[in-house]
């Protein structure tokens, strides 16, 4: 497949109200007018029941919808309506205290940055921590949601022969306790196999943002919702697995050192329509590292959605 041509950044730059923050986000796709090299993103009947796609990234440092989706949005716009959306705390959005558990408390202001769009349902592509939003919004606010693609997510990944922490969560925590170049190229290693991806360019990319004003308080914030005995628990997705009704893919790089293989197994038992797909010779990135077969996949995946067939299975399933 040819590599699509990127979209600019700040052409496709968004913000808008969620609920009491400001979120930043990044739009383009059928109907919309944008400036971009891949100028036929507006012109294709949208896929998938016509629902919107969101993306959600992940939490390491440094990371923002556009680290993990800039090379991906020229593959799914001229599909869908396609939203990347920095999470509160990450890239340009606001930077709140942590209310609760991180995924319910991304997953509500998605949502509050879906009402303040005027959109009703909308497809979600989440990766680690942003697959964790996902789920958690899907568990949440069901009716808001056609499909769910997750990529190794946080909180529904079961290390079953795996160590915790594994060796990319010690080395973000690592980062976390002495931030510098050399402990945030360490972390970003252990993202892929292909170490030619880890560019000085890459490195200073995501340190700039790793060490903004707001970032590491919000990085510390974040990572102790997970520890805090008061609101660890409702992030082990896990748990409720089994009551998520939706189309799910779930995704993983084969040689994922964040979130290794072995922890997709509890979700494909417990999710009632999962799937899983499983890309070879590829980390936690599965968007980047494999990026023409992860949009292959999950565009497929996606264009299955009928939004009346896929309702009336949900009502079925819930009850």
């Amino acid at each position: 497949m040819d590599t699509p041509a990127p979209f600019d950044q700040e052409s496709v730059r968004r913000s808008a109200k969620a609920r009491d923050i400001t979120l930043n986000y990044y739009e383009a796709g059928p109907g919309l007018e944008t400036v971009a090299g891949a100028t036929s993103a507006t012109t294709e009947v949208p896929a998938g029941g016509g629902l919107p796609l969101v993306m959600l990234h992940g939490g390491g440092p440094g990371a923002s919808a556009w680290s993990n989706f800039a090379a991906a949005l020229p593959r799914f716009a001229p599909h869908f309506r396609t939203l990347l959306v920095d999470q509160p705390g990450f890239g340009a959005s606001d930077k709140p205290p942590v209310v609760g558990n991180y995924f319910r408390h991304s997953a509500d202001h998605v949502v509050g940055l879906l009402d303040e769009l005027g959109i009703e349902r909308v497809h979600l592509l989440g990766n680690s921590l942003g697959g964790g939003t996902a789920m958690r919004l899907a568990l949440s606010y069901p009716d808001r949601v056609g499909r769910l693609v997750l990529m190794g997510p946080g909180g529904l990944s079961l290390n079953l022969f795996h160590a915790d922490p594994t060796e990319g969560v010690q080395r973000l925590m690592d980062f976390s306790a002495n931030p510098s170049r050399e402990a945030l190229r360490a972390f970003i290693s252990t993202m892929v196999v292909n170490q030619s991806l880890v560019t000085d360019e890459l490195v200073e990319e995501r340190f700039a943002d790793a060490t903004a004003p707001g970032a590491q308080d919000a990085m510390r914030a974040m990572g102790m919702s997970f520890w805090n005995p008061d609101t660890a628990e409702d992030g082990l997705l896990w748990r409720e697995a089994h009551t998520l009704r939706k189309h799910t893919l779930l995704t993983w790089g084969r040689e994922d050192r964040v979130n290794p293989l072995d922890g997709a197994m509890v979700g494909l038992k417990l999710i009632p329509k999962a799937s899983l797909h499983v890309f070879p010779n590829c980390g936690h990135w599965a968007q980047i590292e494999a990026a023409d077969e992860f949009a292959e996949v999950a565009t497929a995946f996606l264009a299955r959605h009928v939004e009346r067939l896929d309702k009336v299975d949900d009502r079925k399933s819930a009850r």
